[in-house]
């Protein structure tokens, strides 16, 4: 029976995946507390690794370390920077970049990291598996979800200019904090990921109030997406 390696970024997105789980157990590994348990009776590990790359790098692994992983899915929020996503949406993560990762002085694009390049694919199987899980979700047509590719930095983004930056220099449709930092872990490790975020904010000022508003609807929405996903 396949395990499912779940990283949430902070502690309202992994309730509400807490909240789908059943039979959840607890095991603490330097300070991080891994819930193991089942969703719809497929055995998962589910863990906050807390906001930032290098938290999200430092989770990744002790997860994939300590427990059998068949596939890693990251689920949280994001900030859209494309007009065709709006709060409240459901994002995948088809290509993943690290916006803040430059090493241009070296004649490198900006984004590219040596041995890794400059995108990073989720497993093409497990986004085929989430459109499937999106067609079944959308059947009222109210549950809007976008492939795409989305880039994070250690920066909470909330400035417009450097939104369309990113999204005239990658073709990022939504921005975050971790997710091609893990991304990069499961790139190196050889192990299958997909990333789905669900969208709380958008670059304009006022992020931050949106972001507390939304927060907890964008995070039971990618729960949902997540229950849906691993009955496939």
């Amino acid at each position: 029976m396949k395990n499912i390696g779940i990283i949430a970024a902070m502690n309202e997105e992994m309730q509400e995946i807490k909240n789908i789980m059943t039979d959840i157990s607890c095991k603490e590994i330097y300070n991080l507390k891994f819930y193991i348990g089942k969703i719809e009776n497929i055995n998962c590990v589910l863990v906050e690794c807390g906001i930032g790359k290098v938290n999200a790098a430092r989770t990744t692994q002790i997860l994939i370390d300590n427990f059998k992983i068949d596939f890693i899915v990251n689920i949280g929020t994001a900030g859209a920077i494309s007009d065709k996503v709006n709060i409240k949406d459901v994002v995948i993560g088809q290509k993943l970049v690290q916006y803040d990762f430059d090493l241009t002085a070296f004649g490198r694009e900006k984004g590219y990291i040596t041995d890794i390049g400059k995108f990073i694919e989720s497993d093409k199987k497990l986004v085929e598996k989430c459109l499937i899980a999106m067609e079944n979700l959308d059947k009222n047509n109210d549950f809007n979800v976008h492939v795409g590719t989305i880039a994070s930095a250690d920066q909470f983004c909330t400035d417009r200019k450097i939104a369309n930056e990113v999204y005239k220099e990658f073709g990022a449709i939504c921005v975050e904090m971790e997710s091609a930092a893990v991304a990069q872990i499961c790139k190196l490790d050889n192990i299958p990921f997909v990333i789905i975020r669900s969208i709380s904010d958008s670059p304009n000022g006022n992020n931050s109030i949106d972001f507390d508003e939304y927060l907890k609807i964008a995070s039971k929405r990618a729960a949902i997406f997540l229950k849906e996903l691993v009955k496939i």
